[in-house]
């Protein structure tokens, strides 16, 4: 179901007016939709039927604290990469024993803190995490429960900076070696095995590198076995891909079909750890054009919105759909690059995009939920965008635009000699 539709030329998100909400709480703004987030976890559920799963979204992809409890109330695990995001689950009403620690560096406190919190299960990424958990663990007499990160070496097919599944990409440890690695987590007196972990990558659109992945871990599950190892889940990651442009990512159900016909009668629980299929869809940037400026052979359209906002198209060169707000029939068509203000040439969210616009014409930057406001700063001192949530007819702000006092918060002066 869609959540996004045109009605007498203006965009609205479920049954509100886009051009209203930018005219109340002004732009940049990002906007969610309750109902397509839940509608995307949901699916994953469904799909599960009676297999034995826990669905834990990346915190990565959007952290906000309402999206958080919306998926909370659903039932959703949650899968952490920092003590800070450990930290916005709880606060969101978040269980700890649905809660799975990520992540190549986990600090001592960190590790201190979710071992006290009674989370679900470390993935451990290396032989001096394993050391590090153990050591801890035997200092507050409490026995971690670990997953080992295992690298299998599959091409993703998917952008550099977004492929974990590479013997060159830092995460998890080859597959080849982690026997070892496992069979000293066995004879560690504070660490219990639960299961194995793999993640080969993020925005994924062909299901074949998951069976691929899969597979190998599926034949080292069975070496684990002949090894006196008994492994109870399968944690396979996230990194199902969505639609921004033309791709044409595996619907959710067809993709947990195919690893469930993949695991057959094996009596493994599993584990996936969706976040951009969740929300990336669920939510839009507005922004309001404050400039139109002709260079030469090229048009600008400067908008309020920059790569402090969404730093995607920056980062990744990631496409975002770009439409306006609202119909402008008085304005003549024109091919533009969407700038904003930051001082760096790679500022820009869209390129030869073709729009009717005219200046103080808002834009809807679609695909913004996930690795948006995640991922946001305040480089060039720009405070960061308010977010609101819609909720079938109400609009609900989830976080304020931050004020120019937020911006020095905590900051000081040096005192003045004596």
């Amino acid at each position: 179901m869609s959540h996004f539709s045109r009605r007498e030329g203006q965009l609205h998100i479920d049954n509100v007016d886009l051009a209203s909400l930018a005219a109340e709480h002004g732009t940049p703004a990002y906007v969610y939709s309750k109902a397509a987030i839940s509608e995307q976890f949901l699916a994953y559920q469904q799909a599960m039927g009676e297999q034995a799963h826990l669905i834990c979204y990346a915190v990565k992809a959007n952290c906000s604290l309402a999206i958080l409890n919306i998926l909370a109330k659903l039932g959703a695990g949650f899968d952490i990469v920092s003590g800070g995001e450990l930290e916005r689950v709880l606060a969101a009403g978040g269980q700890p024993n649905k809660i799975v620690f990520s992540g190549v560096g986990k600090s001592h406190e960190e590790i201190t803190l979710a071992l006290q919190t009674g989370i679900h299960c470390f993935n451990v990424e290396s032989v001096a995490e394993l050391e590090r958990i153990q050591h801890i663990g035997q200092s507050l007499n409490i026995v971690a429960p670990i997953s080992i990160r295992v690298n299998p070496d599959v091409d993703a097919g998917t952008h550099p900076y977004i492929s974990t599944g590479l013997k060159e990409n830092k995460f998890g440890i080859d597959i080849d070696a982690v026997i070892a690695v496992y069979q000293r987590a066995a004879s560690l007196s504070h660490v219990a095995i639960k299961g194995v972990d793999c993640h080969i990558g993020s925005q994924l659109t062909e299901i074949a590198p998951f069976i691929d992945a899969m597979d190998r871990v599926l034949l080292l599950i069975d070496r684990l076995a002949e090894a006196g190892i008994t492994i109870e889940h399968l944690d396979l990651g996230g990194g199902l891909g969505v639609r921004y442009q033309d791709e044409q990512p595996p619907a959710i159900g067809d993709y947990i079909q195919a690893i469930r016909q993949r695991l057959g009668e094996r009596k493994l629980r599993l584990i996936l750890e969706p976040g951009r299929s969740i929300v990336a869809n669920a939510g839009v940037l507005l922004t309001k054009v404050e400039y139109l400026k002709e260079a030469g052979d090229k048009n600008f359209a400067i908008v309020d919105a920059a790569m402090n906002d969404m730093l995607r198209p920056a980062l990744y060169q990631a496409w975002l759909d770009i439409e306006t707000v609202s119909d402008n029939t008085q304005a003549s068509t024109g091919v533009y690059d969407i700038v904003g203000p930051v001082c760096e040439t790679g500022d820009f969210l869209g390129k030869q995009r073709s729009l009717a616009i005219a200046e103080g014409d808002l834009l809807c930057i679609h695909s913004a939920g996930a690795y948006g406001m995640a991922m946001s700063s305040n480089y060039n001192s720009r405070p960061r965008a308010v977010e609101i949530m819609i909720d079938n007819n109400d609009a609900h702000v989830i976080r304020a635009r931050e004020s120019k006092a937020d911006l020095m918060r905590g900051e000081s002066l040096l005192p003045d000699p004596s």
